[in-house]
């Protein structure tokens, strides 16, 4: 047996449904080979003709699977701030919306943009998220609403993952808000834009998923779903911005179409969390937005546990609805505004992360067969993660089997 880098004296947080809080476990050493767990056991149980070419004692640190984002717009160009002072004075984000902020605000400077420049503003904001343990982030397109701007969004978030060391997984937000060139056009929108913009996503290998805005002041469950339809003969999954503002049946939607996760679900019914419990769905929810934006609406955690849904965490980070670069603070709002539990919380931010993306193979819990992802924490309990707002806990990451 080898191992190219054995990890010692850890305490290990693993996050696997093993019946024990957090995925506990005695095991303290966790051997590493091509980047991936190849072993987990005690120091005393390590193999004597194992060949170690690297060997780190963590001197008892917590050790969990690196963090998963598994919703955000990180890739964006221009300024929103305004809009904070607008929502601070009683307006609302769908008069705002209306009256040509929001996401319109955003698409004028994003159009304006390069592939590179977008990626170079978005650096500094992964950067944020990297500095709390990162491992996987998943980026929208969504503020281009034209053919080359989507595109140039999709391959600026593509080269973050080349240039920043984590697993970056894109989705092409193919039908976020309708452009002002298509005003009272929305089915045009989707015939002319959207559902091509699918097959040339999938063409260049630039989308891993596809997302749309299901909302009164976004698109109906009927072109939603002539989306979805598209999305499902490119070959790629989707996932929607469910029931936010107002009940759609967009939970129930989504799980027609065997979606990946449904977010937001504020408004969510019985029959759409029992249509996401059938297909086998994960719920992610948002706080920032529920927070950044005043909202009373909580999203359905009891309905959602009960039933069984994963529930996975979020930033949503955006320049607009939820400016929120710390996936530790999002896992905070999870227990003090929603009533989620702190081993809930952190399931939220690693293994229904994963499965939000539909790695739950893959990431998201620390167990032989999976890339090795981790983050090392200088902490005395998991809930001290969640606990702290503010603190910078991590002592660092190891990503694909080495320090990052």
């Amino acid at each position: 047996m080898r191992f190219d880098r054995l990890l010692t004296h850890a305490r290990l947080a693993t996050m696997a449904a093993n019946g024990r809080p957090y995925g506990g476990t005695d095991a303290d050493a966790v051997g590493i080979r091509d980047g991936r767990i190849v072993w987990i056991g005690t120091s005393e149980d390590l193999p004597d003709s194992v060949e170690i070419h690297e060997r780190d004692d963590l001197d008892g640190r917590w050790v969990t699977p690196a963090l998963i984002d598994c919703h955000t717009h990180l890739v964006f160009a221009g300024d929103r701030s305004g809009e904070f002072e607008r929502r601070l004075a009683g307006e609302s984000y769908e008069s705002i919306a209306r009256s040509g902020g929001g996401i319109k605000s955003t698409v004028n400077a994003v159009r304006s943009a390069t592939a590179a420049e977008l990626a170079a503003t978005a650096l500094s904001r992964l950067d944020a998220l990297n500095a709390e343990g990162l491992g996987t982030v998943e980026i929208k397109s969504g503020y281009g609403l034209n053919f080359e701007s989507e595109i140039n969004m999709l391959k600026a978030a593509r080269s973050l993952g080349l240039v920043s060391g984590v697993r970056v997984r894109t989705t092409l937000l193919a039908a976020h808000a309708v452009p002002p060139e298509y005003a009272g056009k929305a089915d045009a929108y989707i015939d002319e834009v959207c559902i091509p913009l699918i097959a040339e996503a999938a063409r260049q290998g630039l989308a891993d998923a596809v997302d749309a805005y299901c909302e009164g002041i976004g698109f109906s469950p009927e072109q939603v779903r002539r989306l979805f339809e598209a999305a499902k003969a490119a070959g790629l999954p989707v996932k929607l911005h469910a029931d936010q503002l107002s009940d759609l049946d967009g939970a129930a939607l989504a799980a027609e179409f065997g979606a990946l996760s449904a977010d937001h679900l504020e408004y969510t019914n019985e029959a759409g969390i029992a249509a996401m419990a059938k297909a086998g769905m994960t719920a992610v929810i948002l706080p920032g937005a529920f927070y950044c934006l005043n909202e009373t609406k909580k999203p359905p955690i009891a309905a959602l546990r009960e039933a069984g849904v994963p529930m996975a965490l979020a930033t949503d980070a955006n320049p607009g609805t939820s400016p929120v670069l710390s996936l530790l603070t999002i896992a905070n709002m999870g227990c003090t505004l929603f009533g989620m539990t702190v081993e809930e919380a952190l399931a939220g931010i690693t293994r229904d992360g994963a499965r939000a993306l539909g790695l739950g193979n893959e990431i998201g819990t620390i167990e032989t067969g999976k890339r090795c992802d981790l983050a090392i924490w200088d902490v005395e309990r998991p809930a001290e993660l969640v606990q702290w707002i503010g603190a910078k806990p991590l002592h660092g990451r190891i990503l694909n089997g080495e320090w990052a």
